[in-house]
């Protein structure tokens, strides 16, 4: 009830798409429906002046109102995308900057520092200075080659180079690479791999993005410690993955749009979560060009499970 209460809340709905009242598509829903009112009332009269049988007036102001009533429809759902659309790109546009200039703003003071005249850095601490460029680098990678994928998937021209992998060997050279990540932030990173059968038929780099998108945001949104699990499990001729985490969760009623490019939950961004809304909208591409499925089960509060199958 709440929710459709603030869907016909006019100037909470224009505020969320950032537009002028006349621009927002509610209002525009109640402009229309004003005319279609209007011209209801306008063709009873008209055709009652003109046409003599009531009943052939009533079919006429029927399918007249039934027109106006689906154009109407129509140019406010298309209005309602078009703003969407532009709310999510402009939102979209915020978080690229964000995630860029701050890996870019921690290089260069590093280098600030290690080429300063003024300050000495010991050598034992240099080496931890190089981890910091280097953890900066890869963050900015990461964003650049999803950024890739999505140009790619807009331009109908990605696709996927299937071939025999060992699934549990891709997972566990992820894990030692996010090992130090998950222990900084408190968090323990277990693989359980089942049934000793997880070669699938999928393109190596691709899936190794996936992976690496769902164990990123497990960890990223697991806060103030926790455990994120990694399964492989064999089922029939498929091979299935889940990634659980004990994090923040999605909230049931932002459920329907996870899948989304540039969306992210409104508690993510509240805890100011970094991410760009680009990971799960790459993933479920890359999985069902390989002919697989992925999906997953959340509850706000309590972490969230993301699944994934593909053909062995």
């Amino acid at each position: 009830m709440s929710n459709i209460i603030n869907q016909l809340n006019i100037p909470v709905q224009c505020k969320k798409y950032g537009l002028e009242l006349w621009q927002c598509p509610q209002f525009l829903f109640l402009v229309l429906g004003l005319i279609t009112i209007v011209a209801t009332v306008l063709s009873y009269l008209i055709g009652a002046i003109y046409i003599n049988s009531p009943e052939l007036v009533a079919l006429v102001v029927l399918i007249i109102t039934a027109f106006l009533l689906i154009i109407s429809f129509v140019i406010t759902q298309s209005f309602q995308k078009l703003a969407e659309a532009s709310r999510m790109k402009s939102e979209f546009i915020n978080i690229v900057s964000h995630q860029l200039r701050s890996p870019l703003t921690n290089i260069k003071w590093t280098f600030e520092v290690l080429t300063s005249e003024d300050f000495k850095v010991p050598e034992e601490k240099q080496e931890e200075y190089f981890i910091n460029v280097k953890e900066n680098i890869a963050r900015m990678i990461e964003l650049v080659d999803d950024l890739l994928v999505v140009s790619k998937i807009e331009e109908g021209i990605f696709s996927v180079v299937k071939k025999e992998i060992s699934l549990d060997d891709l997972i566990r050279t992820l894990i030692s690479r996010y090992k130090v990540f998950a222990e900084s932030s408190h968090i323990d990173l277990i693989f359980r791999s089942g049934n000793n059968a997880s070669d699938v038929f999928a393109d190596p780099s691709m899936l190794k993005l996936v992976v690496e998108n769902l164990i990123d945001n497990a960890i990223r949104y697991t806060k103030g410690g926790g455990k994120v699990e990694i399964k492989t499990e064999k089922q029939d001729k498929k091979v299935v993955v889940s990634v659980a985490d004990s994090g923040v969760g999605i909230p049931e009623e932002e459920q329907k749009y996870i899948f989304q490019k540039f969306f992210r939950a409104e508690n993510v961004l509240k805890q100011r979560t970094k991410g760009s809304g680009l990971g799960l909208y790459v993933c479920k591409t890359i999985i069902l060009k390989s002919g697989g499925k992925i999906w997953f089960e959340s509850k706000e509060g309590k972490g969230a499970t993301f699944y994934f199958s593909l053909p062995t």
